[in-house]
């Protein structure tokens, strides 16, 4: 072997060892913990229009990775930087560049739970759910203000809030207004199945009459072993066009809803949603009714009873009555029960 051969088979030896040993560090390097959190996990997000150098600086500045230089090197070597995934990701402790690359790339965010009950208005709601998504709570009540949008919806200003059951849904942290409110409508649609929508029909009632029955029902009473027997009161009611005279619906239409004495100044309320000043149903719901309440309402008990008021004591049932003069003497024991308690409005 001569000389020059020999300069030459020995470069290619070094070159050779130089890039076994690069490879070996680079792999070493790519695939050793790079997040280095406190605790197990942590939830990172991904904003809709978030471009690479967004994510690769919020993942140092909150902490997640120390190194932006080898996130950025595995991002090149798995083509991430040119498909971000907007979401909600749960980042693990201990991640390697690999593994952290290969998450995001993939997409395979985390969903967030949702929950929501005992609303009256949708400002509230709106501010309520906007507090788990991206998006804020202005664009939803946009949305839900939108009266061509809900109106191809099947609903109004008034019954809007019928489309929404309270529950817990699983979803995703970047979902849109208009495509949660499409979800609730899946959801609304998947509750009111051919069995329900045979009941409400026999009670002579849409979905969203049930739904504003239930509302008020729900408003008067949290005890369930009762709420069949005030919606069959008010079923009753209906059937001979008698006012339904809920205090719930006064206290809506007033605006007080602390109240535990319904007066006069209640009573005489000019609002469409006062049932002692209009007969039959208000606009729409003044609540948003849980599913519970919708099924004691369908299965309403069947009786005679055209009456109810609170008993005498701080139990929360009801002592109900078949005709005026009972409900008369059941209202005065109640009356003067608060009356003892001092309370006089």
């Amino acid at each position: 072997m001569n000389k020059k051969k020999f300069i030459l088979v020995f470069l290619a030896a070094v070159v050779l060892v130089i890039t076994a040993f690069a490879f070996i560090f680079i792999n070493k390097l790519l695939n050793k913990p790079l997040v280095t959190i406190e605790g197990n996990s942590t939830v990172f997000y991904i904003a809709n229009g978030s471009d690479f150098n967004n994510v690769k600086d919020n993942l140092y500045k909150e902490g997640i990775i120390d190194n932006k230089s080898t996130f950025d090197m595995m991002a090149d070597i798995k083509s991430y930087k040119k498909n971000i995934k907007p979401g909600r990701y749960i980042i693990k402790n201990k991640m390697t560049a690999n593994e952290l690359v290969s998450l995001l790339r993939s997409g395979a965010q985390s969903p967030i739970r949702v929950t929501f009950n005992n609303i009256r208005f949708l400002p509230k709601f709106a501010g309520k759910v906007s507090e788990k998504f991206e998006f804020d709570s202005l664009q939803l009540i946009t949305l839900l203000n939108d009266k061509e949008f809900i109106k191809e919806l099947g609903y109004n200003e008034e019954t809007i809030i019928s489309l929404f059951l309270p529950n817990t849904y699983e979803m995703w942290w970047n979902t849109t207004p208009e495509k949660f409110i499409i979800r609730m409508q899946k959801e609304h649609d998947d509750f009111w199945n051919e069995e329900r929508l045979a009941k409400a029909k026999k009670i002579g009632l849409t979905p969203t009459e049930l739904i504003t029955l239930a509302s008020i029902v729900q408003e008067e009473t949290n005890k369930t072993n009762e709420m069949s027997r005030i919606a069959g009161v008010y079923i009753n009611r209906l059937k001979v066009g008698m006012l339904l005279q809920a205090d719930p619906t006064a206290r809506f239409a007033y605006g007080n809803f602390s109240v535990k004495r319904v007066t006069y100044d209640y009573l005489k309320i000019d609002s469409p949603y006062n049932t002692y000043v209009y007969k039959g149903l208000p606009p729409g719901p003044i609540c948003m009714a849980n599913p519970i309440t919708i099924d004691k309402v369908l299965d309403y008990e069947s009786h005679k009873y055209y009456y109810f008021c609170a008993k005498p004591n701080n139990s929360g049932s009801h002592a109900f009555a078949r005709n005026l003069r009972q409900h008369n003497n059941n209202a005065n024991a109640y009356h003067r029960y608060l009356n003892k308690q001092r309370i006089y409005k």
